[in-house]
């Protein structure tokens, strides 16, 4: 039996996706929340073994809440459920532990292939963001891994996520800005980045690799 928990903001919707899961014998729906808060406390009771989850809700956001629900309960598969197609909302809710993305205008029926796929280990990524995922993938792998960083650099590059000038980078390291300066150079010929942009889109990207 595959238990499941939903969290979604509007009560219709998730009455939509219950009437979906009710013909189906091996699924069991064992919560459902309108915030993110609310579905966090029913995860923490119910354990489901897979977690429906709205990327926008009040008191907690999906992101939010999939980092929480993977550190409490690793083992328990996420699936996006949103309106959002763009690179970084897909991004960052991989980075927080989803393995699964479906979008709100598809079929209901793309929930339950998602659940089947999650829950024997697979990613399942609607339409369109396959192609994006597999493309990213590729591109992750063919860029250098900030393994080659030194411990300072990795420290910087982690304030440069956090969208840091080299001033305050300066300030919180107690270092001069030509120090700093000097370890941006290091780390874009080390990375084979062009520029500072790059640099910054690089640490954003990965900033939950550090």
């Amino acid at each position: 039996m595959i238990t499941v928990a939903i969290g979604e903001d509007h009560q219709a919707v998730i009455d939509g996706i219950k009437l979906l899961l009710a013909y189906e014998e091996h699924i069991t729906i064992v919560g459902t929340a309108t915030n993110g808060q609310a579905l966090l406390e029913i995860v923490k009771v119910k354990q489901p073994a897979v977690v429906i989850m709205d990327i926008r809700m009040p008191k907690l956001d999906g992101i939010e809440a999939t980092r929480q629900i993977k550190k409490l309960l690793p083992h328990t598969k996420i699936i996006a459920f949103s309106m959002f197609d763009q690179e970084q909302a897909v991004r960052q809710m991989r980075d927080a532990g989803a393995t699964g993305y479906v979008l709100k205008n598809s079929p209901l029926a793309s929930i339950l292939k998602a659940i089947e796929s999650v829950t024997k280990g697979e990613d399942y990524y609607d339409g369109e963001l396959e192609a994006f995922i597999e493309k990213s993938a590729f591109a992750k792998a063919q860029t250098p891994s900030h393994s080659v960083l030194s411990k300072s650099e990795r420290e910087i590059l982690k304030l440069i996520a956090q969208n840091k000038t080299s001033s305050e980078i300066a300030d919180l390291r107690f270092t001069a800005v030509s120090t700093v300066e000097k370890h941006r150079k290091n780390m874009m010929r080390k990375l084979g980045l062009a520029g500072k942009g790059e640099l910054l889109r690089y640490a954003i990207e990965r900033k939950y690799d550090f």
